[in-house]
């Protein structure tokens, strides 16, 4: 009899290997295609010329290992709240959506730089904030997505580091301090019990 509950792991694991599969192919595509357009980029710390650059043959190895370590704690965190919920379909659905956000976000940023959108690229820690109090950007998905949304013009080194940075703003603002906010509104916003005086 097969088991039930080795089932979502086992389509869970085949997922893993066809997402990391899929970063693979593109990842060394890219880098091969750079190698035969002029070379393959480097990119400074900081974008600042005088710091150590970090060559994007790196993304080679890095970005298919840190694919399936972000899936494996995706799949972890699933399972664990999958016996929490009556519904665990629809933590599938907020695991897409958050990972589409991130990889939006991380295209933004990518596309403002290459093209001087300073605006928007001057409010991006304002909009990091917002994001943090409406959705957990420290959860694995968001970061994976967000990586590879910036991975063509930074490569993913350095948007890792960058978005690590965030996470644990990230935690600190959804866990702690947008409880509060939510009380608050929740105090301010409650009607009062109007009880008939005797």
């Amino acid at each position: 009899m097969i088991n039930q509950e080795a089932l979502p792991r086992q389509n869970m694991t085949k997922m893993k290997i066809l997402i990391t599969g899929v970063v693979t192919v593109f990842i060394f595509g890219f880098l091969f295609w750079e190698h035969f357009h002029g070379g393959v980029a480097s990119h400074h710390i900081l974008q600042q010329q005088n710091l150590p650059a970090i060559s994007n043959w790196w993304n080679g190895l890095f970005l298919p290992v840190l694919t399936w370590f972000l899936l494996s704690r995706t799949e972890k965190r699933l399972g664990k709240q999958s016996s929490e919920v009556h519904q665990p379909n629809n933590l599938h659905g907020k695991v897409i959506k958050l990972f589409v956000t991130g990889l939006v976000l991380g295209v933004l940023i990518a596309t403002s730089f290459t093209n001087g959108y300073s605006l928007f690229l001057d409010n991006v820690p304002y909009i990091i904030l917002v994001l943090s109090l409406i959705i957990p950007i420290y959860y694995s998905e968001f970061i994976l997505g967000f990586i590879l949304g910036m991975t063509y013009t930074f490569g993913a080194i350095l948007p890792t580091v960058f978005i690590l940075v965030l996470a644990a703003i990230g935690i600190i603002t959804y866990r702690f301090i947008r409880p509060l906010i939510l009380k608050l509104i929740m105090k301010f916003t409650a009607k009062p019990d109007k009880s008939p005086n005797h």
